[in-house]
């Protein structure tokens, strides 16, 4: 199954995602290979047109060794009180980074294999999860408001 990544102003990517039911292995492997040939480090199912609560990321690869990872029906359950502010790129709006504020950690809900677990996240990994996790509250980071020149 070949996708492609849907650009804004695609209504798809304004759309508060469904929970996703059933087997996500075939679109997960799907979003995988699409977001290594993008080359992202995040892929959230509404980019590639489906309104469902799923995601994939690899926050390392770029740097590493390849970690993918797949997120079911995610929920943040905390964010750290501590933010910074970060350039993040876009793969659905192309050429137009934009500084973001968020929280330098945050833990998620979501469904794997065996079934629902929670998982902390920091740094770049903490970002790219919430990122994705506003691709699937149909936020783009062109919602956040842009800090000023001072703020780090």
């Amino acid at each position: 199954m070949a996708l492609s990544i849907r650009l804004h102003p695609d209504p798809v990517l304004r759309a508060a995602c469904a929970p996703f039911a059933g087997d996500a292995t075939p679109l997960a492997r799907a979003m995988l290979d699409a977001m290594y040939a993008a080359p992202g480090r995040g892929l959230a199912a509404p980019q590639v047109g489906e309104a469902v609560r799923l995601f994939v990321m690899d926050a390392t690869w770029k740097d590493g060794l390849p970690d993918p990872r797949v997120f079911v029906n995610p929920e943040v359950t905390w964010t750290a009180p501590e933010t910074a502010v970060v350039e993040e790129a876009c793969l659905s709006i192309p050429g137009r980074p934009r500084r973001v504020r968020r929280p330098v950690a945050c833990r998620l809900a979501f469904d794997g294999p065996e079934g629902r677990r929670e998982e902390t996240f920091e740094g770049g990994a903490a970002r790219c999860a919430l990122h994705e996790m506003d691709h699937l509250d149909g936020i783009l980071i062109l919602d956040h408001p842009e800090p000023g020149p001072e703020a780090a």
